[in-house]
């Protein structure tokens, strides 16, 4: 009896585990993917004037990086990878002059930064 049993609940689980296939269908809003574009091209560098403190492999990168959040607390850096080198990047300046005041001041600092507009990159339609 117990035999039974036990088998009429393994068959039942493997029923069960051998019911799971499924399919799963993803049905999304075409706007989305422009969306995406135009948050992409927003928040892109082009446009921006930078100052590019230095670079290097990621850990000199890395702890430039934190040495500047320390001395410019306030203004935008982070990190890009340009093969073969990461390179530490500060502020997102609209203007050519405010650019140039911020890239004295960072001079001081920091003399080999430069002061440079990324190109614009050229966006895949």
């Amino acid at each position: 009896m117990k035999t039974a049993v036990f088998t009429v609940i393994l068959l039942g689980m493997a029923t069960q585990i051998l019911a799971q296939d499924g399919q799963v269908t993803i049905q999304q809003d075409p706007k989305i993917n422009e969306l995406v574009k135009l948050y992409t091209k927003a928040n892109a560098n082009t446009g921006y004037y930078q100052i590019q403190v230095g670079f290097g492999n990621y850990q000199k990168a890395q702890d430039l990086l934190n040495q500047v959040e320390v001395d410019f607390p306030d203004w935008y850096s982070k990190i890009e990878f340009e093969s073969p080198t990461y390179r530490v990047r500060l502020g997102k300046f609209k203007t050519k002059l405010e650019a140039e005041r911020k890239y004295l001041e960072v001079r001081k600092k920091y003399p080999d930064a430069m002061l440079l507009k990324p190109e614009e990159k050229a966006t895949k339609s």
